[in-house]
């Protein structure tokens, strides 16, 4: 590869999270059962008239604010004409020349090293409908179809697949933040297409761009462009030419494969909607949602770093998802301790939450209850080694701590008088050890420590055993 540079840009379509379609009235929601969110303006009847949805606008312009975006007080609906069975009008209704959100950015942190990715134009469009194939034949549900969508393109600006997949989260995390998305690759409610091309070394002339189209996970989106720019590599190197067009990807094979040729704007036949007027935009509606953005990812770390005095690294994952976002602040205000709070999430609650594959409604462990297990350890109620039994048990069964801790028995000793009589009987019972230890082997050290934890039933407080076992063996 030292003698190539590799161009990839992303475009993320996003589903809106609107109650009905983006320009007709049925519910834009799931359903389970085929064609049942469906009507004539959905499925392009003749006569039947599409009116924009306000709502998907609004979010529309909500995401281009938080992605720097210029807003457009007027932009132009498309009709983006290609044939496939789950378009049922035969056009896509889209924009083109005159997009609604153009000239944006958005930074992120990879590798300790700040980058911007430029974001070319993001548009409103209409979700087409889903096919299903069974073999020799296919299955056609419109169910789908004209689910509002913001397409964001981004510009030409990353280099690795690295890059590529940690924009795409970054993306995901502010739409999220937004409530406009749910950002669920797996389901479809947000899809990636990957544009990737290769250009000898220092050459300004972009080489011929190659598309990997519907990649569903972050994952993927790095396997797959780490194919495709080898896949390309090789054809370069060898005197071969690439050709502009679509692949898709095989996770089970590692590979892509060739889907179709690329088609150019003008296969597309795009004009100007004459069912919908131009879209226009205020400015006082512009200004409106810029005033009640919700505080995003970046801004958060920030603030998180600055009020809980914590590192730029626990902050950057606890705001890398906004569930867990909210989940730490709760903690920490019950806590009273945010280092200690970000300790276990990031430690033994993230570690759980990924070998249970539970969401966060689906959880049992409020925030208040973890905040509270990491006060029982400052109080020295309890060691860090009962903790994460107590811990344990509070996944399985959503009990509190103190009640978990009263129940089994598992408050620690934290009287020195009681810590001291320990120790004392523990060293008289191992006058051998004893006279090891004062020979020189002091390794005898955790042995006495081991006994004295066996002898309390792993209750004495480690700080006061410490303490006292050292006074002891040095008399």
């Amino acid at each position: 590869m030292s003698n190539w540079d590799v161009v990839i840009g992303l475009e993320i379509h996003a589903q809106l999270q609107t109650d009905s379609k983006v320009f007709a009235p049925d519910s834009a929601g799931y359903s389970k059962h085929a064609n049942e969110n469906i009507s004539e303006i959905s499925l392009g009847y003749p006569g039947s008239l599409p009116t924009v949805n306000r709502m998907a606008v609004e979010y529309s312009i909500k995401i281009g604010l938080a992605l720097n975006c210029n807003i457009k007080k007027n932009s132009v609906f498309a009709r983006k004409h290609y044939f496939y069975p789950d378009l049922a009008k035969g056009y896509q209704i889209s924009q083109f020349e005159l997009p609604l959100c153009e000239d944006g950015s958005i930074d992120f942190m990879l590798d300790d090293k700040n980058v911007t990715v430029g974001i070319e134009r993001a548009h409103m469009e209409e979700d087409a409908g889903k096919s299903s194939h069974k073999g020799g034949y296919s299955l056609i549900d419109y169910n789908r179809a004209g689910v509002p969508l913001l397409e964001i393109v981004s510009k030409p600006d990353m280099t690795t697949s690295k890059q590529a997949a940690e924009y795409a989260r970054t993306v995901r995390n502010v739409l999220r933040y937004l409530e406009v998305c749910d950002g669920n690759l797996e389901e479809g409610s947000m899809r990636c297409d990957c544009n990737v091309s290769l250009k000898p070394k220092g050459q300004k002339e972009l080489g011929t761009k190659v598309e990997i189209k519907n990649i569903n996970s972050f994952r993927f989106i790095e396997k797959a462009l780490d194919f495709e720019i080898q896949r390309q590599a090789s054809l370069l190197e060898n005197n071969e030419s690439i050709s502009q067009e679509t692949r898709l990807y095989d996770s089970t094979k590692n590979k892509t494969f060739s889907m179709r040729s690329k088609e150019e704007a003008m296969d597309y036949r795009y004009f100007p909607d004459p069912d919908l007027l131009p879209l226009e935009v205020s400015d006082e509606l512009i200004e409106s949602i810029r005033k009640n953005l919700p505080e995003l990812p970046l801004e958060k770390k920030e603030r998180f770093k600055k009020d809980y005095e914590i590192p730029d690294y626990d902050a950057s994952v606890l705001t890398s998802d906004k569930d867990l976002a909210f989940y730490f602040e709760e903690s920490a205000k019950a806590s009273k301790n945010p280092k200690a709070t970000s300790n276990w999430i990031m430690g033994d609650f993230l570690k759980s939450l990924k070998e249970s594959q539970l969401s966060f409604e689906d959880l049992k462990v409020s925030p208040k209850d973890l905040g509270l297990l990491v006060q029982l350890i400052d109080k020295g109620e309890i060691s860090g080694k009962m903790a994460k039994q107590v811990f344990a048990d509070m996944w399985k069964s959503g009990e509190s701590p103190k009640a978990i801790v009263k129940s089994k028995g598992l408050s620690q000793i934290s009287d020195p008088e009681e810590v001291k009589s320990i120790v004392e009987g523990v060293v008289s019972a191992h006058p051998g050890q004893l006279a090891e230890y004062k020979s020189g082997k002091n390794k005898l050290f955790g042995f006495f420590v081991g006994q004295v934890m066996k002898e309390s039933k792993g209750q004495a407080n480690p700080e006061l055993v410490t303490k006292f076992l050292m006074e002891k063996l040095k008399s």
